[in-house]
C-alpha cells in the first residue's frame, strides 16, 4: 500500500522534495502540500491537493506521513504537532530554531516511547559518505586521526546573516562528522577570515580526533563540499561529484553546481526512499532528533565563544534511552 505524505513548506527544499515523492520514491504518493504562498503550493502539488493550512495537513486522514521544510523557526512546533497525531516526519534541518528548543522536541518524543523523527541531514545517505564510513568501520585506513570537511557556497543568500554560517551551514558538517567517526565532539576553536567569510573550525572528540571544517559562503566558483578521512595507516575522501570532464577553448575540467540540491540529488532521493521504507516497518533510518538537538547544541556553543575567541566546550544532557 502507497504512504500518503504531506509536504509543509514548498520553498527550494519542500518543492524538490515534493517532486521526489510524486516521481521517485517507490511506495509512496503525494497526498498534499501547503505553503503560506498558495502559488507556490499550487506549483509543487502538480494539480495534487492544496491544504489551507499546516496543521489541517498533519490531522488529515489522508496523510499519512509528514515532510516538514518550512521556515527554521517553524520546525519544532509542527514536528511536535506531528507527535502528537502519532505521524513519522521527515524534518529538515535544524530540528528547532534553538537548542533548548530542540531538545524539548527530543523529550516530548521520549514521552511517546517511539521514534517518529528523523531529521533531514541528507549527507548521510550519499554514496560517498556511506563508502567513507563503511571503510573506517572495516579498519580500512586504521585508527581516526582527523577528517577534513569543505563546504564551499557561491553565494550565501540574502537572508543568510549573522551566524547562520554556523547554525545553518556547518551543522551539515557536525552531523556527518559524528556519523563518519562514530566519536563526539567535546570542544572547539574557530578562525575567521575578513568580515567573517571564511571560517576554519577545529574540533576535538572524545578520542582525542580532530575535525577541521572550512566553511566558505561566498566561494564565487560553484558548491563544493568535500571530506577526507585521515587514518594512522592510510586515508579516505570524497571523490570529484562530476561525472565528466568538459575540455572547451583551451580549458578543462570539472563543474560546480550553483547549490546544494544537484550535488545531493542521490541522498535526497535515497533519503526519502529509505524513509519510507521505515515509516511502512515501523522502524528508523537516518538522523534522530537527538542527533538534530545535538548539532544545534553544538553551533549555539560555538556562536556563543566566537566574540572573544575562547574555546568552546561542548556539554549535553544524558542521552535517552530512546536513541541508543
Amino acid at each position: 500500500m502507497s504512504i500518503g505524505v504531506g509536504v509543509i513548506g514548498t520553498g527550494v527544499m519542500g518543492a524538490e522534495h515534493a517532486r521526489l515523492i510524486r516521481n521517485e520514491t517507490p511506495g509512496a504518493h503525494l497526498a498534499g502540500v501547503f505553503d503560506a504562498d498558495p502559488a507556490r503550493a499550487q506549483a509543487a502539488a502538480a494539480g495534487g491537493v492544496v491544504f489551507m493550512d499546516p496543521r489541517s495537513l498533519i490531522e488529515s486522514d489522508k496523510v499519512e506521513a509528514v515532510v516538514v521544510a518550512s521556515p527554521d523557526a517553524t520546525h519544532a512546533e509542527l514536528t511536535v504537532a506531528c507527535l502528537k497525531a502519532g505521524k513519522p516526519v521527515l524534518c529538515e534541518k535544524p530540528l528547532a530554531p534553538s537548542a533548548a528548543e530542540g531538545l524539548r522536541v527530543v523529550q516530548a518524543e521520549v514521552a511517546l516511547n517511539r521514534r517518529l523523527i528523523q531529521v533531514g541531514y541528507m549527507r548521510r545517505f550519499d554514496p560517498g559518505y556511506q563508502s567513507m564510513k563503511r571503510i573506517r568501520e572495516e579498519g580500512g585506513v586504521g585508527a581516526t586521526a582527523m577528517l577534513h570537511n569543505v563546504h564551499r557556497n557561491a553565494n550565501a543568500p540574502g537572508w543568510f546573516t549573522g551566524a547562520m554560517a554556523l547554525t545553518n551551514a556547518f551543522v551539515h558538517e557536525i552531523d556527518i562528522s559524528r556519523w563518519l567517526t562514530g566519536s563526539e565532539m567535546v570542544s572547539a576553536r574557530v578562525a575567521a577570515g575578513i568580515g567573517g567569510d571564511p571560517l576554519l573550525i577545529t574540533m576535538r572528540t572524545d578520542r582525542d580526533e580532530l575535525v577541521s571544517t572550512e566553511v566558505f559562503m561566498n566561494a564565487v566558483y560553484g558548491y563544493h563540499v568535500h571530506a577526507e578521512l585521515v587514518g594512522r595507516s592510510g586515508t579516505v575522501a570524497l571523490a570529484p561529484p562530476s561525472v565528466i570532464l568538459q575540455n572547451r577553448d583551451k580549458t578543462g575540467g570539472l563543474s560546480y553546481p550553483d547549490n546544494w540540491v544537484p550535488r545531493f540529488a542521490d541522498a535526497y532521493r535515497r533519503q526519502l526512499t529509505d524513509w519510507i521504507g521505515a515509516v511502512r516497518t515501523g522502524t528508523s533510518v537516518g538522523a534522530s532528533a537527538w542527533d538534530g538537538y545535538v548539532a544545534s547544541a553544538i553551533a549555539e556553543a560555538i556562536v556563543a565563544a566566537l566574540p572573544d575567541g575562547r574555546e568552546a566546550i561542548f556539554k549535553f544532557p544524558p542521552r535517552p534511552t530512546l536513541y541508543n
